[in-house]
């Protein structure tokens, strides 16, 4: 186990290189850049625009620029941002918890959720209540998550049950820390409750139909010959079957931390990489967007690599060599 996780880790370099190299000449291949944009501004003349190409290194050739950022990666010094003049390290930083503690939070809910909805709807399969929850699994499929948002948003907007955008109140500084956690939470609700409806439909699904595999195994069928009670045949020898291929779909949602939530963040209002990463590529911020998809790989590879690890440990059937 050790041997193969190591492997994996290391394997991550030369993905992360191929990855970083295509997306920075696609980048860079797209007409203009950020600073053709300031000239058309009059108030800044061209040879101020000149001198700061060079100060940023965007004069030399695309394989040169390139050589240079990944240089400064491996010295963790991600560049400036062009747009807000600052580190790249600092802005991510400041939105990077946002996202994250968004992303697991709708996870956790998601996942509480629809894991026991599917077992109980295929212990239920055919009766009414099992179609209802189908029901509702499809609706939920069917409507996108942004006009879900646009929905939940309109209603706050009427109640104003909850805080919309941002992700504190004006009274934020000078409250407890139990009143900051709640207050944090509160904003939180609206986006992590829109991706958490979008996602059980589907997740329960899922669920359901790989529960009714195992339920229909021969040896599930052994197991009631030989008198073993029900629950246990469920929660013993279907269940554990059965969330295998969940735990493969769980490590690619970790994986998708960064994209999952873009779209809600940016029409909630919430403060996330989602509009971070969208500011950067509307300004063409290169450094900006490079350090998000760098980001985004790092989270895809450990994603898929906590997924087959776990995998591993619950099912020993499989063993990573």
């Amino acid at each position: 186990m050790k041997k193969y996780i190591l492997k994996r880790l290391f394997q991550l370099i030369p993905l992360l290189i191929g990855m970083t190299f295509i997306s920075f000449i696609i980048i860079q291949l797209s007409p203009g850049d950020y600073f053709t944009q300031l000239k058309m501004n009059p108030e800044i003349s061209s040879e101020t625009i000149e001198k700061m190409r060079k100060i940023f290194g965007l004069d030399k050739p695309i394989i040169v620029q390139y050589f240079y950022w990944l240089k400064n990666i491996f010295t963790f010094n991600l560049g400036e941002s062009f747009s807000y003049h600052v580190p790249v390290s600092y802005l991510i930083k400041i939105r990077l918890k946002n996202t994250v503690s968004l992303s697991i939070f709708s996870l956790f809910l998601t996942w509480i959720i629809a894991i026991p909805l599917g077992i109980y709807g295929g212990v239920k399969e055919g009766r009414w209540i099992e179609k209802f929850l189908s029901f509702i699994a499809y609706i939920g499929i069917s409507i996108p998550s942004f006009f879900l948002a646009m929905l939940i948003i309109f209603f706050i907007s009427k109640t104003a049950i909850l805080p919309l955008g941002g992700t504190t109140s004006i009274f934020y500084e000078g409250a407890s820390y139990l009143e900051k956690f709640i207050d944090y939470l509160k904003h939180l609700l609206v986006p992590g409750i829109v991706l958490t409806l979008t996602g059980i439909g589907s997740l329960y699904r899922l669920m359901k139909n790989n529960f009714l595999e195992a339920l229909n195994s021969p040896y599930v069928f052994t197991t009631y010959a030989k008198g073993i009670p029900t629950y246990k045949i469920y929660f013993k020898h279907a269940l554990r079957n059965a969330i295998n291929p969940m735990i493969t779909i769980f490590g690619y949602e970790l994986s998708g931390i960064l994209s999952g939530a873009g779209l809600v963040e940016i029409i909630t209002g919430w403060p996330g990489m989602g509009r971070l990463i969208l500011e950067g590529v509307l300004s063409q911020d290169l450094y900006l967007v490079m350090a998000s998809l760098l980001i985004g790989g790092i989270l895809l590879i450990l994603g898929n690599l906590f997924s087959d690890v776990l995998l591993a440990l619950t099912d020993p059937r499989v063993r990573l060599k």
